[in-house]
């Protein structure tokens, strides 16, 4: 096989170094290393956090895409409901209600034009609605009444509903709307009710639900006419949602064997389904879906452990996204240590391992780490904020297991002590500059362990501020300075020493505000950014599992993206969402490993 430094001709260009800026699918031969070199974006799919609808509920109705949907009606316990909601992407207003409130209605829509039959009341009910944009509209009723059917709809002048729990068994009933009456059209081949369904009044395919002996993986395919037979659901399960087309959809949630709730989530593409990323939050209920295809759709709703949850899901396939790359590791293998700077100019700071608590600071030039200049004295489970040669360290723990209030000021060469911390504790989260700080909850001996103080730092002292809203430690933060901030993760054992939380809460400089969740609640993170751009990775989960999990923060939500190449927790990080570093932490050996954050997704590499 010839080299191709060997051939000759060609469109591919030759390089003594990589060009500066090479564009995305740009090909070259490097000289000096001998390889060809490729730019590259990292695609993915993943499901992401958006706006929770004001009220949680279960088995309503749904219609719409990604961007523009509705939420209606549904089980809010102990009563039915009305209430409609529109979603425009980010977030859900509360609209016009549906003139009867009800659950276990559906048949779907636009945004502007849906179409809402069946459910139940205090009995199953044949009532017909349509919506207009801006209210709902009694309509000629279903020939038979019926809970828990679904349906599809292009808008409320064209729509099929089927399926269902009539007063005995489960229905095969199809029927269609023509906008001034429903028709009974073709059968489905097997009665079912609680099901999930994609598609429109002319090509619609339906998925899942439960009929007589039990749950079903059945799929089914409308063509119009008729309904067929197609490749079955990996699992069988009801009560989950859906949303798409009949060639291109997603099954997301349900029950697998009530009472219970997956999180697993099957995308179809006219002849099979795949097995997807999973979301964070498991849910049944035949929680609102919306959605134009499999690649893009929304889940809202549902209940999990037979609690309602408000918590919104948006799904996307096959899009860019940010990713971890390998970058030189550590002198030192730590843990428990602190982290400032960027992804080329970082600093570790502290830490423990096997042999005791560090004092090791340790300096990032974008490629290898060299020793500098220790700490006073060694500490590990500290704070830390700032830049590689402006950096504060406060807090922790020191050899022997005795918490600290010191505070040491970095100046690119050498640590000086500087004012203590009000409150001596460890493994708190951290924000700002060194002149310009936030020392958030964290841990103490005294009793409750779990913080709610928060501490502010102007450059030469700290002073207690505003609380947390929840008292937290092994929290994360991430902030430009003392004025603008958020902390999130953490853990919370008032009641349960398990109690990790997926609390975001964001300061304006006078107050903390809850704000939206992580997808999911971890504790042991680490975190980098500021209050309008943050990322969140590494950490431990509630089933006491070390994660790998990326969130990045937008300033409204938290959206999954690329994970860590090692599952680790207590780690460092440092940086933005572009660009970030993560390193040390536990794998659960002590690790020395840097990985570096490429936000964009885009990167080069050798061909193989």
């Amino acid at each position: 096989m010839t080299e191709y430094k060997g051939t000759k001709g060609g469109k591919v260009q030759n390089y003594d170094t990589d060009p500066g800026t090479p564009y995305v699918g740009q090909v070259w031969y490097n000289q000096n290393l001998g390889d060809l070199r490729v730019r590259k974006t990292y695609i993915g799919s993943g499901w992401s956090t958006g706006g929770s609808l004001n009220t949680a509920r279960r088995v309503g109705g749904s219609a719409g895409v990604q961007t523009a949907a509705l939420a209606f009606g549904g089980y809010i316990g102990p009563a039915n409901s009305g209430l409609n909601e529109s979603y425009n992407g980010s977030t859900w207003t509360e609209v016009a209600d549906l003139t009867t409130a009800r659950r276990g209605m559906n048949v779907g829509g636009i945004q502007t034009s849906a179409i809402a039959a069946g459910g139940y009341t205090t009995t199953n009910v044949a009532l017909a609605e349509t919506w207009n944009g801006s209210a709902w509209t009694e309509v000629g009723d279903l020939n038979t009444a019926r809970r828990e059917l679904n349906g599809a709809a292009d808008v409320n002048t064209a729509a099929i509903a089927f399926g269902g729990n009539p007063p005995v068994g489960y229905s095969v009933d199809t029927e269609s709307w023509n906008g001034s009456a429903w028709t009974e059209v073709g059968n489905l081949n097997t009665g079912k009710a609680s099901m999930g369904a994609a598609g429109n009044s002319a090509s619609a395919i339906v998925f899942g639900g439960v009929g007589s002996p039990g749950l079903l993986a059945q799929t089914e395919s409308w063509n119009g006419t008729s309904w067929t037979e197609v490749a079955d659901l990996p699992t069988a399960l009801a009560a989950n949602g859906g949303a798409g087309t009949a060639g291109s959809a997603i099954s997301f949630g349900g029950d697998p064997s009530p009472p219970s709730q997956t999180a697993a989530a099957n995308t179809w593409d006219g002849s099979a389904w795949t097995a997807v990323a999973n979301m964070s939050t498991a849910r049944t209920g035949s929680a609102f879906g919306a959605g134009n295809s499999g690649q893009s759709a929304l889940a809202a709703g549902g209940s999990n452990g037979g609690v309602n949850i408000p918590n919104t899901e948006e799904w996307n396939a096959n899009s860019a996204q940010g990713v971890w790359a390998t970058g030189g590791s550590m002198n030192t293998a730590r843990n428990n240590l602190g982290g400032t700077g960027t992804t080329t100019a970082g600093l570790a700071v502290g830490g423990e391992s096997p042999s005791g608590n560090h004092a090791d600071t340790e300096l990032y030039n974008g490629t290898a780490w060299a020793e500098v200049n220790n700490l006073n004295t060694a500490k590990a489970l500290l704070g830390a904020t700032g830049t590689q040669t402006a950096s504060l360290a406060f807090g922790g723990q020191y050899p022997g297991g005795s918490f600290t209030a010191t505070t040491e000021n970095w100046n690119g060469t050498s640590w000086t002590e500087v004012a203590d911390l009000n409150t001596a504790r460890r493994v708190m989260g951290s924000a700002g500059t060194n002149t310009s700080a936030l020392s958030i909850g964290g841990y103490n001996s005294s009793s409750p362990v779990a913080r709610a103080e928060v501490e502010s730092w102007n450059g030469s002292a700290w002073t207690e501020i505003a609380d947390l809203n929840t008292a937290r430690y092994a929290l994360a933060g991430a902030g430009t300075n003392n004025t603008g901030a958020i902390a999130f993760g953490g853990i919370s054992p008032a009641a349960d020493p398990t109690d990790q939380k997926a609390q975001t809460e964001s300061w304006n400089g006078s107050s903390w505000t809850e704000v939206n969740d992580l997808t999911i609640a971890t504790q042991q993170l680490a975190g980098n950014g500021n209050e309008d751009s943050a990322l969140a990775f590494g950490g431990e989960t509630p089933a006491a599992a070390v994660t790998a999990n990326t969130q990045s923060w937008n300033g409204i939500s938290w959206t999954n993206v690329g994970n860590l190449n090692t599952a680790r927790n207590v780690l460092a990080g440092a940086g933005t969402t572009t660009a970030g570093l993560a390193f040390g932490g536990s794998t659960p050996t002590n690790s020395a490993a840097t990985e570096e954050w490429i936000g964009n997704g885009i990167i080069t590499e050798t061909v193989d």
